[in-house]
């Protein structure tokens, strides 16, 4: 259980016994803490590697909780690092590696932050949750919401993927369609919440997604160590990531900060590289600026729907994270991001979200340009189901074979 709540801005201790969002202060991110000395004795690799619980729960002493047996679970974490054969536009790449984030509950890594923002929210006596989601979110906060109990209000973009509007109807969320952006959206849920009561679970005005979302820099260091058939613990040379809201970012630093001060890892950390898409790329035009928060970003536009946050209220703590590791920041287009899609579909067998194709678009051009070496271990993080997108590709009219003629295979060799 997490023993302070302080801001990332200001510092401002606040009270973890009681609800928070945001830091009464500043209005910035609140970042839970955890004694980490008195947890070295007793909390350790072996001790987690022990662990039979198939979910991010094996890690409960850095997580909201006295006991995993308290977690609002459906099983998330534990998603499998998939090493990419050198292949087709992959053969340049010697040590590539997929974190497949699909694999989650709800088909997608926002499983791992509800499910820590549920179970915390619960255990202070929530009883209905609300926010703005252009995408898995919503899925993810809809049947977490659900296993515990909680009313759900959703605030959805006109163009949210149909599979997200349809997973969150099924689910019994209240949801919402809203004629603008993300953003439209989260300034109708602080009202909400402010008139009828809602717990608003905004990505970063809540401090517990984070927690979720950072057992992902917890369990690469395990993955690695498996996939080098070694029990000491190790990182990646680099990490790309898709960036929105960018918790999963800023969560996997945190969690390499705490396993260093647990003593399971050294100081040397990967180069945090952030992918957003060219439409909507607030983040990297400010480290392209040298700039220490993000100014909206107009006329926010891209197929990556989890990519279409205009403004984000943790842009700092993104910034930080990637200058601090030596990375570095760019944008995809949506017609690469698309053809990052059907290349790892069709040479790695994984079917990715777009956000999955943006990284490995951006990986291939920083290999061009020699910012990454062949030889380097990298990381990709698939941070979803390209199911969810099926709407963006356009099957051609395919051959109908008639099965009653004894010619019809014919036709297969000369298609």
């Amino acid at each position: 259980m997490h023993t302070s709540l302080s801001c990332a801005a200001c510092g401002l201790a606040h009270p973890i016994g009681r609800l928070q969002n945001l830091c009464s202060a500043c209005a910035r991110p609140l970042v839970a803490g955890y004694d980490l000395g008195s947890l070295k004795a007793r909390f350790t690799p072996e001790v987690v590697q022990r662990r039979t619980l198939r979910s991010m729960w094996r890690f409960s002493e850095v997580l909201p909780v006295d006991a995993p047996d308290e977690a609002v679970s459906l099983g998330e974490g534990q998603t499998p690092l998939l090493r990419c054969p050198s292949r087709g536009p992959f053969a340049r790449f010697s040590n590539l590696y997929v974190k497949d984030e699909s694999f989650n509950p709800t088909a997608s890594f926002k499983a791992r932050g509800m499910s820590a923002a549920i179970t915390r929210a619960a255990r202070l006596g929530v009883t209905s949750v609300a926010l703005p989601s252009a995408g898995n979110a919503a899925g993810a906060a809809t049947y977490y919401a659900a296993r515990a109990g909680l009313e759900c209000y959703l605030f959805m973009p006109q163009d949210t993927p149909p599979a997200n509007i349809i997973e969150s109807v099924v689910g019994g969320a209240r949801v919402f369609l809203v004629n603008g952006l993300i953003s439209d959206c989260g300034k109708l849920v602080k009202r909400g919440c402010a008139e009828f009561g809602w717990f608003d679970l905004s990505t970063l005005k809540e401090p517990f997604r984070l927690e979720g979302k950072k057992t992902m820099g917890y369990e690469l260091a395990f993955d690695l160590a498996d996939a080098h058939r070694t029990t000491s613990l190790r990182l990646p040379d680099v990490i790309l990531y898709p960036a929105g809201g960018g918790t999963g970012l800023i969560g996997m630093c945190k969690a390499f900060d705490e396993m260093q001060q647990l003593g399971w890892i050294g100081s040397q950390r990967p180069r945090m590289v952030l992918v957003q898409a060219e439409g909507c790329a607030p983040i990297v035009r400010a480290y392209e600026a040298g700039a220490q928060h993000a100014e909206l970003f107009p006329n926010a536009a891209t197929v990556a729907a989890g990519l279409r946050v205009p403004a984000a209220v943790g842009d700092f703590m993104m910034l930080r994270a990637v200058r601090e590791s030596g990375g570095t920041a760019l944008a995809i287009s949506d017609h690469d991001l698309l053809e990052g899609v059907r290349e790892l579909a069709r040479w790695q067998g994984i079917y990715a979200c777009p956000e999955g194709g943006a990284v490995w678009k951006a990986a291939q051009r920083l290999l061009a340009t020699g910012w990454l070496k062949p030889d380097e271990e990298i990381v990709l993080f698939n941070t979803g189901s390209g199911l969810k997108y099926n709407h963006l590709f356009e099957v051609d009219d395919l051959p109908v074979l008639d099965h009653n003629d004894p010619q019809c295979l014919n036709r297969v060799l000369k298609t």
